[in-house]
């Protein structure tokens, strides 16, 4: 057998060189792509296992308002109820602290309303103006008794200058006696119904009331004027009811309450003061 040659040999050795290179290189990238895969799948875990397992960030740190609120101490339930009553305490405590106001019932509160005719010429409070001076005591000073001064505002001072008479009231009065003008050199007018004037007998009685106790300050508790109080001007008066109802008038005042202690003098007919 005749042998092969050198060249013919070492030719077909490198052709199955250059073959065995070429499966070995696709050998080797078949490989890899084979082993891409399993090295994807592999890694896929651990990259979700990284995320998993990494802390989340800390949240931003609540604004002071936030943490002032938060630890604020919060309002009981039963706290709610009580404010809800504050409004009736409130309601309550004004009425406590009120001054209570005196219900005036009578002859002074029928003067009262009927003084506000005089006080043009007398002043609101009884200061005075072109009529005399009716505070303070002025009043008192002029007429110690009730009856006088009735009579005064019943009939107006012409009655006294009818009767030869310059004076009114108490003679002997504190600071001197009253002459019958006034400082406008005017009289007083009449204010009775029988001598032209337009006040029942009734009003008169509540504004002399009015002027001696509510203006000039006669304490209607005091021994001097307790009796006159309860006689003439307080709610339960005999005199004013039968006045206010015309069961009586000035005429018959006196005998009629001619039985009563300290009976009423006459009114309307002598401008001489009582006893004199």
């Amino acid at each position: 057998m005749a042998g092969i040659p050198e060249h013919l040999l070492k030719r077909a050795q490198e052709r199955r060189d250059a073959l065995a290179g070429k499966t070995a290189e696709s050998g080797d990238a078949g490989a890899l792509a084979t082993n891409l895969p399993a090295k994807t799948a592999e890694n896929k875990p651990a990259a979700s296992a990284a995320v998993v397992s990494a802390p989340p960030p800390p949240p931003p740190p609540d604004p002071a308002y936030v943490v002032a609120a938060k630890s604020r101490k919060k309002i009981p339930f039963w706290a709610m109820a009580t404010l809800s009553l504050l409004p009736l305490w409130a309601f309550l405590y004004v009425l406590a602290v009120k001054p209570q106001e005196r219900v005036v019932e009578g002859p002074l509160a029928v003067g009262a309303g009927v003084y506000g005719s005089c006080a043009g010429c007398h002043g609101a409070g009884g200061a005075g103006g072109a009529g005399r001076v009716l505070h303070q005591g002025e009043v008192l000073k002029t007429f110690p008794k009730i009856e006088d001064m009735l009579n005064f505002v019943y009939t107006g001072s012409q009655q006294y200058v009818s009767a030869g008479l310059k004076i009114y009231g108490n003679p002997d009065r504190e600071g001197g006696a009253h002459a019958l003008l006034s400082y406008n050199g005017n009289p007083m007018p009449q204010q009775g119904e029988k001598y032209g004037g337009g006040l029942t007998e009734a009003e008169i009685l509540g504004v002399v009331c009015h002027e001696r106790y509510a203006l000039s300050g006669a304490d209607p508790q005091s021994e001097e004027w307790k009796s006159e109080y309860e006689k003439w001007c307080s709610p339960e008066s005999e005199i004013f009811a039968a006045l206010e109802a015309g069961a009586a008038n000035f005429d018959n005042l006196a005998e009629t309450y001619s039985a009563m202690e300290n009976a009423p003098a006459r009114v309307g007919t002598d401008p001489r003061p009582s006893g004199k």
